[in-house]
C-alpha cells in the first residue's frame, strides 16, 4: 500500500455552506476542509449529480497518497481517477462499507 496521510472527512449535506466551490463534472458544491477546524468538507449534490450513490449519500474519509496507482491496486474502485483541480487527482474506493477518497497532488 502507498503511504497515506489523512486529509479530510467528507459529509453529504443539503444545507448550503460558506464559500462553496462548484465541481461541474460531479454537479456538486463543496466547502474547503482547510477552513474547518476539524477538516470537514461538506458536499451538496445537485439532484442529477452523476456521482455514485455511495459518494452522494455516505460520509467519506480522504487520504493523500504518494502514488495513486499503488493505492488503488486491488481495491474496489467506485470512481476512477480524475483531475479535481490542476494540482489534484482523486478517486474513490469502497473498503467494506467505508467510502474512501484517494488524493494525489501533482507537481
Amino acid at each position: 500500500m502507498a503511504a497515506c496521510t489523512f486529509h479530510h472527512f467528507g459529509v453529504p449535506t443539503t444545507v448550503q455552506g460558506n464559500n462553496e466551490n462548484y465541481i461541474e463534472g460531479g454537479k456538486v458544491h463543496v466547502t474547503d476542509p482547510d477552513s474547518h477546524p476539524y477538516r470537514v468538507e461538506f458536499l451538496r449534490f445537485e439532484p442529477d449529480s452523476p456521482l455514485p450513490e455511495a459518494i452522494r449519500t455516505r460520509p467519506h474519509a480522504a487520504f493523500l497518497v504518494d502514488n495513486m496507482e499503488v493505492a488503488l491496486a486491488g481495491r474496489n474502485v467506485i470512481l476512477e481517477p480524475f483531475d479535481a483541480t490542476d494540482e489534484l487527482r482523486v478517486a474513490f474506493i469502497m473498503d467494506g462499507d467505508a467510502v474512501i477518497e484517494i488524493m494525489e497532488k501533482r507537481g
